[in-house]
């Protein structure tokens, strides 16, 4: 049958889609990858319908490499007869475990069908959080900045993985960038941390992003004008009343 690649989104179990909610409750077997996407999917699934994959936490190609082997092979027979679901947390397609099995899967089970069901990711996610608006036109750089990392050049950046916040920090300040971090974004069960301040996130977290913006960049929307005292909203600009004033005339509002 199938195998499902199920986004969960950032980690509230309210943001994940409908779809997703719909193929986990179906799903013969749901596999995931870690406690975090664990506890998201138990949400709308049974503790029964769970299935453990063992992932070495390890930079060692081979032994990776034999992990996934190892977990398609169990996921192949589920898959095959039923439906089976792997999830993981943002989105299947976007910085996820899911390339690995995808790929195991078309080389060792090319039987196994495969269907990407998308979730609420942190690349879109975090502007809510920390409350930032990516304006049309706006060139917006990806990058991970692990242990201390800090990819600069573009005008802005989104950084993931941000362990070593107050090294990252100040090589960013350093050219020329304002930085608001996230920490934990949209997590149930944890302190969501939003803030400017480096010093607050000197322990190290995976789970944590960086946005950072050179001041000035970028065109302003037109309604930027708006609640403005300019003319753009049908107001009159301060210089044309304060003029107006001082020759005497009385202005009238229809």
């Amino acid at each position: 049958m199938t195998l499902y690649g199920v986004g969960l989104g950032p980690g509230d179990a309210g943001l994940i889609t409908v779809r997703g909610r719909e193929v986990l409750e179906n799903a013969d077997v749901v596999y995931t990858p870690g406690r975090l996407s664990r506890s998201v999917a138990l949400e709308y699934v049974e503790e029964s319908q769970l299935g453990d994959l063992d992932f070495p936490m390890t930079r060692d190609e081979d032994e990776l490499r034999r992990a996934w082997k190892a977990a398609a092979e169990e996921v192949a027979p589920v898959a095959a007869e039923g439906t089976a679901a792997f999830v993981t947390l943002g989105d299947p397609n976007v910085y996820s475990t899911f390339g690995h099995l995808r790929r195991t899967l078309d080389r060792f089970h090319p039987e196994v069908d495969l269907e990407v069901v998308p979730g609420v990711s942190t690349v879109t996610a975090f502007a809510t959080a920390l409350d930032v608006e990516i304006t049309a036109g706006s060139d917006l750089v990806l990058r991970e900045a692990a242990n201390g990392a800090a990819p600069v050049g573009p005008n802005r950046l989104v950084l993931f993985k941000v362990t070593d916040v107050p090294t990252t920090h100040e090589k960013l300040v350093e050219a020329g960038y304002d930085v608001t971090y996230g920490r934990r974004l949209f997590m149930d069960g944890y302190e969501t941390v939003v803030t400017d301040d480096a010093d607050r996130l000197d322990e190290r977290d995976y789970y944590t992003i960086a946005y950072a913006e050179k001041p000035g960049v970028g065109e302003e929307p037109a309604t930027a004008a708006f609640g403005q005292e300019t003319t753009a909203d049908g107001g009159i600009a301060a210089e044309e009343l304060a003029a107006a004033e001082s020759a005497g005339d009385e202005i009238h509002h229809e």
